[in-house]
């Protein structure tokens, strides 16, 4: 060990940069990404998070576009090798385990879970064809025990309840809401095997219709014209692919048109926000009306949920996907308010069941309306099928896991 001269200054510290910094630039990116949503946050953002100059990113990603391939591609390939078990064995005890493990990393990648609810639609044809791929390999590792364990269950409602069990541990991300990280285990785990038990779609009778209501005309009309056809751009494109002139354009008129029934576009998305919010207020507050009690209140808030969020499907994804690119008051407002129709389903479940605590109702609510809303992607909603019915019976047993 060498020692400095006496009266010279002793050497400086040589830092050496940490072998994982591409992974640890991956995964800053990623909390922040569904934290903030894709585009609202920057290069600078995430390297200050890292504790390095945004410069020095460029050694490990050429954009921030690559760092969001890498970051998905590495929660993908966490979640693919945990659960590459071991071929064989009882088919029950293998989808315990598949369970269990999905369990554990919907905690532990809890924090990143937005890049495989809603980020992911950032990704390019190429790497999205390769996420969904990824994705139906997990699928399938479900489905296989799960035939062997249900071999009455066709192929299709095989994957179907599959579906909703991964939504089930996917909605975990979708809340802050706190719970101790076992019980959290614990509750997932439960929810899954109560979804993976349930019954087939088969069809039964569908939920009554309701009237359609009336045309609105004149300056009204127009506005709600271009409200519509933001919303269906916003849940196709997303929020930050629309221009002002894409609305104007889908709406008919010309884009400085668009300005004289709204200021921006962000107060376009604001009014869909509230749009959204007055809608679930509004159906919630009819279930509750005209319920019998406690059980029948919970079945017609599910029913109601079911209805508004098919109905009205491109409404609530852009309600439950652009949040973040809210301003940022109309953002505390109305998060203030999803957390208050959280808990009026939260104060109906308590009532039910006495000895549920508020952490792990809380944790139901949120997985029986994320089951909903991630179905409402990719089930086609015919009240024909009875579809409708079997979501309202899932969600109903994912509160009563």
């Amino acid at each position: 060990m060498s020692v400095a001269a006496a009266g010279e200054p002793a050497p400086a510290e040589v830092r050496k940069r940490p072998k994982n910094r591409k992974s640890q630039l991956a995964l800053a990116a990623a909390e922040m990404f569904c934290e903030r949503g894709y585009h609202g946050v920057s290069l600078d953002e995430i390297a200050t998070a890292v504790g390095i100059s945004g410069p020095a990113i460029y050694r490990h990603f050429p954009n921030k576009y690559a760092m969001l391939v890498h970051a998905t591609r590495q929660l993908v390939e966490a979640v693919l090798t945990a659960t590459d078990l071991p071929a064989g064995g009882d088919p029950e005890q293998r989808l315990d385990q598949l369970l269990a493990v999905l369990a554990r990393l919907a905690v532990d990648h809890r924090r990143v879970a937005g890049l495989y609810q809603w980020e992911w639609r950032y990704l390019e044809p190429e790497h999205r064809e390769e996420f969904l791929a990824e994705l139906g390999t997990l699928a399938a590792r479900l489905a296989d025990p799960l035939r062997a364990v249900r071999p009455e269950l066709t192929g299709r409602d095989t994957y179907a309840l599959v579906r909703a069990a991964l939504s089930v541990f996917g909605s975990l991300g979708t809340h802050r809401a706190a719970i101790a990280r076992g019980r959290a285990e614990a509750v997932l785990r439960r929810v899954a095997w109560a979804v993976l038990r349930d019954e087939p779609a088969t069809p039964v009778s569908p939920l009554p219709e309701h009237p359609s209501p009336e045309p609105v005309t004149g300056v009204t009309a127009r506005r709600e014209i271009l409200l519509a056809e933001s919303i269906t751009l916003f849940h196709r494109h997303g929020y930050h692919a629309v221009a002002v002139e894409d609305i104007g354009r889908a709406a008919g008129i010309n884009a400085s048109s668009v300005y004289r029934y709204f200021p921006g576009k962000a107060d376009i998305l604001a009014a869909a926000f509230y749009r959204a919010s007055e809608r679930v207020t509004e159906s919630t507050a009819a279930a509750l009306a005209g319920a019998a009690g406690d059980e029948d209140a919970l079945r017609r808030m599910a029913e109601s949920y079911v209805e508004l969020t098919f109905e009205r499907s491109a409404l609530v994804s852009v309600y439950l996907a652009e949040n973040n690119n809210l301003p940022r008051a109309d953002r505390h407002e109305l998060r203030k308010m999803q957390r208050l129709h959280v808990e009026e389903w939260v104060r109906l479940l308590g009532r039910l069941r006495p000895g549920l605590a508020a952490p792990e109702a809380r944790v139901l609510v949120h997985a029986g309306l994320n089951l909903v809303t991630d179905l409402s992607r990719l089930v086609r909603f015919d009240r024909r099928s009875g579809m409708d019915r079997h979501l309202v019976r899932l969600t109903l047993t994912v509160l009563k896991a």
